[in-house]
Parts: structure tokens; sequence; C-alpha cells
């Protein structure tokens, strides 16, 4: 393989690039929790992203602090102008918001201004079950199962009353929030694992071809999968191909939660590259793509669709989608021409007809 074809991969880089040019606000109802180190480089690392960050505290020392400059109130008459000149000047704004009624205020600020994603901190850091631990991902309706019950399942129900705000900022409108400690804050927005826990108004997903701004971070997750091991070695000029025939998976159209690509072989097609962010295991994501690869390939009239793996977890993935295993014989022989020997003695293939 050419050691040149994969660049450097950067899960910051990644989160980075969905981030630019959007604006989200930084939640603190401790105020001493802007001050933490890691708030800090994060902040820092938002900023010279090219992202803008609204930081919401209730103290106006830690909030000009924090800034640079003094901060906002948030019911200010004339608030959506002034923040979009001062964010215009400085991506890293304050807006102060009453001690007494924090949550109110911070929820008509952010239906005001439309923000595409709240982050909210606090010690306790995600949410968590009694039989599973930290939940990475948490959509409204499973939240408001738990309220429902009263926290029943839930690891703790001292937390009750934070997660029926952040049940409120989704019903109002906002289309995601992190909740995170200030200490994770910048795993919680920058890794694929997270630190806390990403809430989103629907357990929404839509699957589509990427277009030319999705090739970084589609390159990316390729660049990951060969590091782990999950994915082949591939060329520039196989990564190329793969690029030109992908596809991801979206939650809430906003945050790419896996990809594949269907490349082609005379009357048969290959499911390639398949990767699901760590984040969004478990929800179904890899039977989205894979029946989005499917119905692509019934409609370009190929026959079968095939996948090969060297992972246990993946061969059992694609038994259940309905693929049977194959011989690698059995699969076109221009598959085999360029790739690794040593690979292919290991690789376990499944063909699915349609």
């Amino acid at each position: 393989m050419d050691g040149t074809a994969l660049r450097g991969f950067s899960e910051q880089d990644f989160y980075l690039q969905e981030f630019r040019g959007r604006t989200l606000a930084l939640v603190a109802p401790r105020a001493e929790d802007l001050e933490h180190p890691t708030v800090v480089k994060t902040l820092a690392a938002l900023r010279d992203g090219g992202a803008r960050a609204l930081v919401v505290a209730s103290d106006p020392r830690v909030l000009a602090a924090c800034t640079g400059s003094d901060p906002q109130p948030a019911t200010a008459e004339r608030l959506e102008g002034d923040l979009w000149r001062r964010l215009g000047r400085s991506p890293v704004c304050g807006v102060l918001v009453s001690s007494v009624s924090f949550a109110a205020e911070l929820r008509a600020l952010a239906v005001r201004l439309g923000l595409f994603k709240v982050v909210w901190l606090d010690a306790g850091g995600g949410l968590r079950s009694e039989r599973e631990g930290r939940h990475s991902f948490v959509h409204l309706e499973e939240l408001a199962g738990w309220l429902g019950r009263d926290g029943d399942g839930l690891a703790t129900r001292e937390r009750l009353a934070l997660w029926r705000e952040i049940a409120a900022l989704l019903e109002a409108g906002v289309p995601a929030v992190n909740v995170c400690a200030a200490a994770g804050l910048g795993e919680e927005l920058f890794t694929y694992q997270g630190s806390g826990t990403l809430f989103t108004r629907e357990r929404y997903m839509t699957v589509r071809d990427l277009s030319i701004d999705d090739y970084d971070a589609a390159h990316d997750l390729v660049t990951r999968g060969v590091q782990e091991g999950y994915l082949a070695p591939r060329s520039q000029s196989e990564v190329d191909r793969v690029l030109a025939s992908a596809f991801g998976a979206f939650v809430e159209g906003r945050d790419l939660a896996g990809i594949g690509s269907l490349l082609r072989w005379d009357d048969v097609g290959e499911i390639s590259s398949l990767y699901t962010l760590t984040r969004f295991l478990g929800e179904g994501v890899g039977q989205h793509l894979v029946a989005y690869a499917v119905e692509r390939a019934a409609a370009q009239g190929l026959r079968a669709v095939f996948a090969c793996t060297t992972t246990d977890t993946v061969a059992t993935f694609f038994e259940r989608q309905g693929f049977a295993r194959v011989s690698s014989d059995a699969l076109p022989r221009a598959k085999w021409e360029t790739y690794d020997e040593g690979r292919r003695a290991k690789v376990v293939c499944f063909l699915r007809e349609l």
C-alpha cells in the first residue's frame, strides 16, 4: 500500500469540521466549571477551528474572564443583533442568565437564537442506567420513558431535575444537548466515544449519498477503520473509488453516525468500508447502511451483493442481515487482484442474492 494514501487521522478535526461556522452554547450552572483547564482548552480549539460558542452562566466575573469581554444579558431586547455582531468580532462570547431562572432563560435563549447544540456541564457527567452504565446516545422518547417512571432504571434518581430540564430543552426545539463533566468536555465534543451523553429530539436516522463536502469526514473514518483493523488498507486510487460511491447515516440530519460504500464488480456489488462511530453502536446504524446498499444495488440491476471481513462480530452482523457465508473463490476474481494474500487467508466472505 502507498504509505501516503491515508493522511493522519484526527477525531478532533473530524468534529471541528462539523462545528465550523455554527454556534453552540456552553452552559455552566456552576460558573467555576468554566475555569477548568479542559474547558479553557476546548473553547480555544472551537475558536481556532472556526466554530462559535456562547458561554452561558450566572456569574458576570467568571464569564468576562472566560470570554475576554463583558457578557450580554440573556433578556436583552436586541439580543440577536448584538450577539451576531459580537460573534463577528470574537467567536466566543458570554451570555448572562439569572441564577434564579437559569433553566428558563437558557431555554428561551436557545430557541430565540436557533442554536444547533447546547452543551451542559454537570459534575455527574452523562446519564447512567442501573443495567448498562453510561448511555452515550439517548433520544427524547427514551428519556421521557425514564422520567415517566420517576427515574426507575436510572443509576440514581438524584439527577431527575437535570434530566427534566434536558427534556424541556429538546421539547422546546433544541436539536441536540450534550451533558458531560467539565473535565470530559474535550472528549465529549471531539471523540467518537464521548465522555457524557448526547440527547436528541428523535431517534431519526437518514442515509444518503455523500457529497464532496462530506469526503474529509468519510476519509477520516476509513483511516480509523484501517488503523483499528476493521477495514483493509487501500491505495489512494482505491480510497477515491470508495469515496465516489460512499453513503453515510446521519442522526437528525447532522451527526454522521457511520459510512459505507457500494463498489461494483461486473454484475455484483460489494458493501465496502462499513464503519459505525462508537457512540452510535447499538442504534441500528449498520442495518440502515446495509439496507441502503442493498436498495441501491437492486436499483442498479445487480444480481447480488457481498461483503468481506476478518472480524467475528462483523461476520455475525452480516449473517443477521441475510447474507450467506461463501468461499472467496465465489466472488469476482478482480476483487483479489491487488488484495493482500495474508489478509485474504483470514477473510470471511458473505453473499446475498437480490
